[in-house]
């Protein structure tokens, strides 16, 4: 899509930049504890409770989701190549 978008001229790259930048700002927003919007989570948690989570339960809250951030990632690329199988076949 970026090369179809430089085709079209240098305004709509920019455009097109700036559309990822603010896509990938939102998802870093999601609830999910290894990304910004986890670490929000854990603040109004902590806020609430009036103390820290336990390191243990941070820990565990990390490896949940590092595994739905790689599950993402492995979907999209799957999803990916089926796209090209699918379009060449």
């Amino acid at each position: 899509m970026a090369g179809q978008q430089a085709n079209e001229g240098i305004l709509n790259v920019v455009l097109f930049i700036a559309i990822l930048s603010i896509n990938l700002g939102i998802i870093n927003l999601f609830p999910i504890p290894i990304l910004d919007g986890g670490h929000l989570l854990f603040f109004i948690i902590e806020g609430i409770m009036g103390h820290p989570l336990s390191l243990k339960t941070r820990e565990i809250a990390s490896q949940v989701g590092l595994f739905i951030i790689i599950s993402l990632m492995v979907f999209a690329f799957y999803n990916d190549i089926m796209r090209l199988f699918i379009k060449q076949g």
